[in-house]
């Protein structure tokens, strides 16, 4: 299918997409339904009011899209570059029993989920740096091996949430919530950084 074609379209069902550079173009209200994209290039893409349901995006690069009104349904992200997206412009549910979307080995850089509530988020494997986390509830979330160079956390909810193997956080315990979050033993260290206390070997 060629990027004209795939402009006329406004709904996709099972449909496969592979090698296509799609950057810069509109994908304003387009319905996409068990679809899979491989090696595709939406750099600057609108996917503002778009829907994707059971979808699948594998080494994709997506920074910079548009995300406004955007709805997510059981998507995955999967060695993708989703650089500077502003996740809290997306439609999310108001009421989910997990969360709508889930990233593995992709880099999330310069990103917000400023006020977004997704309980259960999978996020494995990933670099986050300065990623905005303020205000958000991840209870439950699955956030393992990722580095958080950089990312904000303030009155976040991590509540059960399982960071083991993750590095480079900075998150204060009297401005978040923690109980029963996991973290490495070593890497733990970091959440006394904000005590005024001496550690001594």
């Amino acid at each position: 299918m060629t990027v004209e074609e795939f402009s006329k379209e406004s709904t996709f069902l099972s449909k496969t997409f592979s090698d296509q550079d799609f950057s810069g173009i509109s994908l304003e209200g387009k319905e996409f339904d068990d679809c899979t994209f491989k090696n595709c290039n939406f750099s600057e893409a609108d996917f503002s009011r778009a829907s994707f349901i059971e979808c699948e995006f594998n080494s994709c690069n997506l920074s910079l899209i548009r995300v406004d009104a955007c709805k997510f349904s059981d998507v995955s992200f999967n060695l993708c570059k989703i650089i500077g997206v502003n996740w809290s412009k997306v439609h999310w549910p108001r009421i989910m029993f997990e969360s709508p979307i889930r990233f593995n080995q992709v880099v999330l850089n310069d990103s917000s989920f400023y006020g977004v509530s997704l309980p259960g988020l999978i996020i494995e494997d990933s670099k986050l740096h300065n990623v905005d986390f303020r205000d958000g509830d991840f209870t439950d979330a699955k956030l393992c091996y990722c580095d958080f160079t950089g990312s904000l956390f303030q009155h976040t909810n991590l509540s059960s949430c399982d960071m083991t193997e993750s590095s480079n956080y900075d998150i204060n315990l009297s401005e978040n919530t923690t109980s029963g979050a996991k973290f490495s033993r070593f890497e733990a260290i970091r959440l006394l950084d904000h005590f005024d206390i001496e550690l001594v070997d």
